[in-house]
């Protein structure tokens, strides 16, 4: 019967209070805690999965050590998560499955504009999917988002004119276009039929 060994590994320096380090270790910590505990792993079984000594895991999920990203990789794969599942300050562990009937929905006034939300609202981000319905001879005005906010657009049915600062475009089925849009514009459905697009909004900086 072979056995893992698990090898000791030196402990890193501890962070100073309230430095960027301190703020990444409580964070670790706590996503590590979470971890572990829904898999009902002790820190023995963990050291077991990953390879990290329990006395390094301890420190790490206690919030007195910085792991390196060797050992960070090494955790992840023991715990089969993401990384990023780690550095999330909120609980996200790098699979979410989002029911179609919860998504969230914004609905234009007139009814004729209705956007999905295709990613959770719960979790830090610095861009945003939506699936957008725009009905016959619909139109949607947008007086302009903030300084370097992006949207990348692709008509997955029917047609839509996009209007960026009075500039037009018209886009049929699996046409696509990328604009600033701290820009004022507008989404306009010139068929008489249902149009159906796919957005992706990125911001310059991440959203909390």
């Amino acid at each position: 019967m072979n056995f893992l060994h698990v090898i000791p590994e030196p402990p890193e320096p501890l962070p100073k209070s309230g430095t960027d380090d301190d703020v990444i270790s409580q964070c670790v910590a706590h996503n590590l805690q979470r971890l572990r505990s829904k898999r009902h792993l002790s820190l023995d079984g963990l050291a077991r999965a990953c390879g990290v000594s329990r006395a390094m895991l301890a420190q790490i999920e206690s919030g007195r050590s910085v792991p390196s990203i060797k050992v960070l990789c090494k955790i992840a794969k023991g715990l089969k998560v993401s990384v990023a599942a780690f550095l999330e300050d909120r609980a996200f562990e790098g699979v979410e499955v989002l029911p179609a009937q919860q998504s969230k929905r914004l609905v234009s006034a007139d009814g004729a504009f209705i956007s999905r939300a295709l990613f959770p609202y719960d979790t830090a981000r610095q861009s945003e999917f939506y699936e957008i319905r725009l009905r016959a001879l619909g139109e949607e005005i947008s007086k302009g988002h903030g300084p370097g906010i992006q949207e990348n657009l692709v008509v997955a049915q029917g047609v839509l004119e996009v209007s960026v600062n009075d500039e037009r475009y018209l886009l049929s089925t699996g046409d696509s276009i990328l604009f600033y849009a701290d820009q004022p514009h507008r989404y306009r459905n010139p068929a008489d039929s249902e149009a159906v697009a796919f957005l992706v909004i990125t911001y310059p900086e991440r959203l909390d």
